[in-house]
């Protein structure tokens, strides 16, 4: 069975809780999700940000939870397919909520699967340990908006100097890393141009156009919100790409 999210073994949610995580579907194979890589991706259910313009609004909000898959047959489905893809992705949701990302991360890694890590950057302390363990290889960190406007986009009370942490680390010890901005409605190119000034250093730095995919978004009211358009985020990017290594405007 499929879906946007990609094929699906179904488990009650409490089963799969009881494992310490929670992944409510699979994309098998993708191309683009790990820069250079060939990879499966794996989306956990959960998140502890409430970003309006989220896209995956049945992997956020507990009423939309999508079913949970068992996880000893994903990772049999992943042996089998190590010959053929380089790593697994691990996005979300929000997959440092779960208690046993670490015991996953380290599942992959003993199949021979490189491990790329999506998060929101809220959780410093599960990507120093990550790191420290040398359970992922690649780090991908979502930056909402400049600092001062974090609540406005991340939907609660955030914790900047926990997202400051994480930015933190990143830049110093993940062994490859991105930082990606989803440009959403009232970011302006100043807000970008700030995101940026803090960013400096990053390898990567990828502007995302805001979309409203067919199912909708977390907050609907969001969905007629105009953003900046694909052409204003090229023209932002020219004013910032020499800050990075590698970037641009994606999607």
């Amino acid at each position: 069975m499929s879906d946007g999210l990609g094929s699906r073994f179904w488990k009650t949610a409490s089963d799969a809780a009881s494992s310490g995580i929670v992944i409510g579907g699979v994309q098998w194979t993708t191309l683009v999700d790990y820069p250079g890589k060939v990879a499966a991706t794996l989306f956990t259910v959960g998140c502890n940000f409430r970003c309006p313009f989220c896209h995956n609004p049945e992997l956020v909000d507990p009423a939309r939870f999508a079913q949970a898959l068992e996880l000893g047959e994903l990772l049999d489905r992943l042996r089998e397919r190590a010959g053929f893809i380089d790593g697994v992705v691990i996005s979300g949701g929000e997959p440092t909520i779960q208690p046993a990302l670490p015991a996953l991360a380290k599942s992959l890694k003993a199949l021979g699967l490189l491990v790329k890590l999506d998060t929101n950057g809220s959780r410093p302390d599960v990507l120093r340990a990550l790191l420290e363990e040398g359970h992922v290889d690649f780090i991908a960190m979502d930056i909402k908006a400049p600092l001062d406007r974090y609540d406005e986009f991340s939907g609660v009370s955030a914790d900047t100097t926990e997202i400051e942490a994480s930015i933190g680390l990143i830049l110093d010890r993940a062994p490859d890393h991105e930082f990606r901005t989803t440009v959403a409605p009232s970011l302006s190119r100043v807000d970008v141009l700030r995101i940026a000034e803090r960013l400096v250093g990053a390898k990567r730095f990828a502007l995302q156009p805001f979309r409203v995919p067919e199912k909708g978004l977390l907050d609907p009211t969001w969905e007629t919100k105009p953003a900046l358009s694909k052409d204003e985020l090229r023209t932002v990017w020219e004013e910032i790409r020499t800050r990075f290594a590698d970037g641009g405007v994606r999607g």
